[in-house]
């Protein structure tokens, strides 16, 4: 058991935890404000979420540590569109970090398993923050107008 790699783990879990929450309480409140289509892509990134969080906790279980179910920080609500986008680009960006510094850790601890989950998880978040910062730079640019697009029925 690597406790140094399991802390990793741990602590990138903790932190997608706190994404899940975060983005499920946006997309209940952008639901609620008839923001349909914003709310059904604000979901779909906390489903990718979960799915870090879980193959996350799986890696735990098997280096023989437990997972931590305590997410590292408290969801903000009742922000607006875009004060939620600013929150995401900044659990995005802090995620890409924790996950490049936890790879980087890894090979050091010469586990190249628990690295590769990292630099995928790094991965699959730059494209959660490119998606965010496209949003924002369309609510700096459009404002009212671009917001307009994101109301109503996500069309499932």
């Amino acid at each position: 058991m690597n406790k140094k790699v399991i802390d990793a783990l741990n602590k990138a879990r903790s932190r997608e935890l706190s994404a899940i929450l975060q983005y499920m309480a946006q997309h209940f409140e952008l639901e609620n404000s008839d923001y349909g289509k914003l709310a059904k892509a604000i979901k779909v990134t906390a489903i990718v979420e979960m799915k870090h969080a879980e193959r996350l906790a799986e890696r735990i279980l098997f280096l023989g540590g437990v997972p931590t179910s305590k997410p590292d920080a408290e969801a903000k609500k009742g922000q607006d569109v875009a004060g939620m986008i600013a929150t995401n680009i900044a659990l995005e960006e802090q995620a890409v970090e924790l996950y490049n510094t936890s790879s980087a850790l890894c090979a050091a601890e010469q586990d190249m398993v628990s690295k590769q989950i990292f630099d995928g998880l790094a991965n699959e978040e730059t494209e959660h923050l490119d998606e965010f910062q496209n949003i924002q730079e369309h609510v700096a640019k459009l404002g009212a107008a671009y917001l307009a697009t994101l109301t109503g029925s996500a069309g499932d």
